[in-house]
């Protein structure tokens, strides 16, 4: 009797730890992705809505930390506006925005769930557009002293390995033991983005391989953390068949 109950113990204890298994890989496998979805163009003083379609793997998520959009206009990213989403409770966050100006908008979907953090960016033409002739898109930091400098590409091609290697400084000197990932996607389907982790090579130096599946433009925003600082730039690489 003693024997039989510690085998049917035994199985029971075995089922909840290939569950819990089974459960655990299925949380590593999921993805935090955010279908932002921005009209390519707007009248001037027309209202448009921004909206965000967050989801964790196959669920819609309708209890995220945080969607924040945030609006600047092109070349002044410094004096942008932060406008709080709406949250429909069916995976769903909006707002609505009115530009005043012709001009060409950007603006970030922030969006924080299930301990991750994403931030898909979309522009659109305001009107006519506006003339940034003399804008300078030289990008900026929110911490003082930080600077990072990405490695441009040589006309890369569909199916080769590049290296992609940025160089991290705080001050001019090397920012060593930074958490940097290269988010990637075509700008076609911005529903799949990559996720990739960089290794630092040398003191403030950090890389990651990558091989381009196909042809067009790339979006690449490269994520900078650590305890004390959170800071990325977005970049495009165009890729030749």
């Amino acid at each position: 009797m003693r024997k039989t109950l510690s085998i049917i113990l035994t199985a029971l204890l075995l089922t909840v730890l290939v569950a819990c298994d089974e459960e655990d890989n299925d949380d590593e496998l999921a993805v935090l992705e955010v279908n932002f979805d921005v009209p390519e163009n707007a009248d001037v003083d027309e209202t448009i809505t921004l909206e965000a379609l967050v989801t964790y793997g196959e669920e819609k998520v309708t209890d995220a930390d945080e969607v924040v959009f945030e609006v600047w206009e092109q070349g002044h990213e410094d004096d942008s506006e932060m406008i709080d989403a709406v949250n429909h409770e069916d995976g769903t966050y909006t707002a609505e925005v009115t530009f005043d100006e012709d001009g060409i908008f950007e603006m970030y979907a922030h969006t924080t769930a299930r301990d991750m953090h994403t931030m898909p960016k979309k522009e659109i033409i305001v009107g006519e557009g506006g003339n940034y002739e003399d804008v300078n898109h030289e990008e900026s930091f929110d911490t003082e002293g930080f600077d990072m400098q990405f490695t441009d590409l040589d006309n890369p091609t569909v199916g080769e390995d590049v290296e992609l290697t940025v160089d991290l400084l705080m001050n001019d000197d090397p920012f060593e033991e930074a958490h940097v990932q290269y988010e990637i996607w075509h700008e076609d389907d911005s529903d799949d983005r990559e996720w990739l982790d960089a290794e630092e090579s040398e003191a403030g130096q950090y890389i990651s391989t990558y091989t381009f599946t196909e042809s067009g433009t790339y979006n690449m925003i490269i994520h900078v953390e650590d305890d004390d600082l959170h800071e990325h730039a977005e970049y495009t690489i165009d890729v030749q068949d």
